[in-house]
C-alpha cells in the first residue's frame, strides 16, 4: 500500500473530509486531493503533522514495506484514552472555522480567519494577521465582533479608523463613537464631534452640541455658539467655523458644515 492509499484510508478512518483535513494542516483541499491521487507528496513538515494527527510513524506513511501497526491492547487506561479522544472530537466540532494564509509578512499571516461556533469569546482564538477576520480580530485591517486594527470594523472596535456599533479610534464612526474625531448618533470627540448628540473639545455639531470652544446645534453650549433655529445654510456654518478656527482642515470643515446644515 502506497502513501496515497494510506492517507485516504487514514482520513476515512478518522471521518475527515479532504477539506477538513486541509484545514487541520493549513493547506488547500486541492493539495490533499493531489496527495491522495499520487500526483504530489507533502513536504516533511506536513508528513510529521500527518503522523501526529493519525497516530502513526512517518516511516509507515512513506515506506511501502511497513505494515499498519496493530491496534493497541486494551488496558486500564484504555477507557480514559477513548473518552479523551471523544472529548477532543467534540471540542473540534465546536471550534468553528480556522484558516491562515500561507503567505506571511514579517512572520504574520497575510490573512487570518477565526470563527468560533460557541458563544464564549476566547482571546486565544483571535484572528491575528495583516487582514484579520473573526469573532475577535487583531490586524492592520480587522473585521469582527470585537476588532482592533489600523482600520477596524465590527460591533465593538478600536483603531486609527474605527467603524462599528461601539467605535473607539482617532477617527470613530458609529452609533456610539468615541475618538479624536467622532461622528455618530452619540459622538464624543476629544477634538471634533458631529451627530445627534455631540460633545467635542474644540468643535461640536449636533442637535444637542456641547463644547468648551465652538458649538453648532439646535441646543448648543460653548464659548462660541451658532443655533440652528429655523435652519442653517452650509455656507453660513462654514463661515462661522472659519471665523473661530481659521486653520481648520478644509475637508473636515465641509463635513462639519454639512452636518450643521442638515440638523433635524
Amino acid at each position: 500500500m502506497g502513501f496515497s492509499e494510506k492517507l485516504a484510508a487514514l482520513r476515512r478512518r478518522e471521518g475527515l473530509s479532504q477539506e477538513r483535513l486541509a484545514d487541520r494542516l493549513g493547506v488547500t483541499r486541492q493539495s490533499v486531493s493531489k496527495w491522495e491521487g499520487g500526483a504530489a507528496m507533502p513536504e516533511l513538515e506536513k508528513l510529521v503533522a500527518l503522523s501526529e494527527l493519525f497516530g502513526v510513524s512517518v516511516d509507515y506513511l512513506v515506506k511501502d514495506v511497513i505494515e499498519e501497526p496493530e491496534p493497541p491492547v486494551a488496558s486500564e487506561g484504555g477507557s480514559a484514552a477513548k473518552l479523551t479522544e471523544q472529548m477532543e472530537e467534540i471540542s473540534r466540532m465546536f471550534q468553528g472555522y480556522r484558516w491562515d494564509s500561507r503567505t506571511r509578512i514579517w512572520g504574520v499571516p497575510l490573512v487570518s480567519v477565526r470563527f468560533c461556533r460557541y458563544s464564549r469569546l476566547v482571546p486565544a482564538d483571535a484572528a491575528k494577521g495583516i487582514i484579520a477576520i473573526g469573532n475577535i480580530a487583531v490586524g492592520v485591517v480587522s473585521l469582527g465582533i470585537m476588532s482592533v486594527g489600523l482600520i477596524s470594523v465590527g460591533i465593538i472596535c478600536a483603531g486609527v479608523l474605527a467603524l462599528g456599533a461601539l467605535a473607539f479610534g482617532m477617527v470613530a464612526l458609529g452609533p456610539v463613537a468615541i475618538g479624536l474625531l467622532a461622528f455618530g448618533p452619540v459622538a464624543v470627540g476629544c477634538w471634533y464631534a458631529g451627530g445627534v448628540t455631540a460633545m467635542g473639545g474644540r468643535i461640536a455639531v449636533g442637535v444637542a452640541a456641547l463644547s468648551r470652544d465652538t458649538a453648532v446645534g439646535c441646543d448648543a453650549m460653548g464659548d462660541h455658539v451658532l443655533l440652528w433655529g429655523d435652519g442653517l445654510a452650509q455656507g453660513r456654518v462654514e463661515a462661522f467655523l472659519l471665523e473661530h478656527h481659521p486653520r481648520l482642515w478644509k475637508p473636515l470643515l465641509r463635513l462639519l458644515a454639512f452636518v450643521g446644515s442638515h440638523l433635524r
